[in-house]
């Protein structure tokens, strides 16, 4: 091949590459490698987790329908809605429909059946701050549990994210809020961004078990799929960086 012919290939290649910004966003991740993705994480600024399944080992809004006898159906639309199978504002709805739970439900449920913490998540979350990291929680739960799981966790009710169960004023169910941001499929992104508009990081790391965490990324600038509580096969297969032990976190942070 000649110089010209070369240099005519090189400039397709490049205007290709411009016009075509969400096939460089499909690309650009699988080029990052392990070590890389394992840098970002160590001088990231922030890092943002998943609650259900990845902080705790429970759903919460599974263990919420149990506790008001619909866990079964509940259960499936779950399991749909993490596989990505369901829009997740609509599998949302629906299942709250069914629970149907009153205020009251809801703090007997945290005074009976408190959420149990993952295994090192603690240890991950402390040893973050002590590095200065800022650590949100960015969740599709209920805010009512997240803030409970933050403050075991250190982690000031101003870095939750997740959706605002409402109730009437005698307690019983009315709805949820759906303008909050987590209320939706690609909700997790758009908080991201705002942190990013907001404080200014440079970098984010999401760390998350389902679909909706993979998807944050981008905004996001890595993402960690975690597997210790539930495998997601989709999140297993399509992770750069997939873990099943926060230890191996910790142990990066050590490094």
């Amino acid at each position: 091949m000649t110089d010209s012919n070369g240099k005519k290939w090189e400039e397709k290649t490049i205007v290709s590459w411009e016009s075509s910004t969400e096939e460089a966003r499909k690309i650009l991740p699988k080029m990052v490698s392990h070590s890389e993705l394992r840098n970002l994480f160590c001088s990231a600024d922030a890092v943002c987790f998943d609650v259900d399944s990845t902080v705790i080992q429970e759903e919460g809004i599974d263990e919420l329908a149990k506790f008001c006898g619909v866990e079964d159906a509940v259960s499936e639309m779950t399991r749909q809605a993490m596989g990505g199978a369901v829009p997740f504002k609509a599998a949302l709805t629906q299942r709250l429909a069914l629970i149907q739970p009153s205020r009251e439900q809801v703090q007997r449920l945290l005074a009976e059946h408190p959420p149990h913490l993952t295994p090192g998540i603690r240890e991950l979350v402390s040893r973050l701050q002590e590095r200065n990291v800022q650590v949100f929680l960015i969740s599709g739960g209920f805010r009512s549990i997240v803030e409970h799981v933050a403050s075991k966790l250190n982690i000031p009710s101003t870095n939750v994210f997740a959706n605002r169960l409402k109730f009437y004023f005698n307690g019983e169910y009315a709805g949820f809020d759906e303008t909050q941001p987590t209320a939706e499929s690609g909700g997790k992104g758009k908080v991201i961004k705002l942190l990013k508009e907001k404080f200014h990081f440079k970098k984010i790391v999401m760390v998350g078990d389902g679909a909706t965490d993979m998807e944050a990324c981008p905004p996001a600038d890595a993402f960690i799929g975690f597997g210790g509580n539930v495998i997601r096969q989709q999140v297993k297969d399509n992770a750069e960086w997939y873990i099943t032990d926060f230890v191996e976190l910790l142990g990066a942070l050590e490094e």
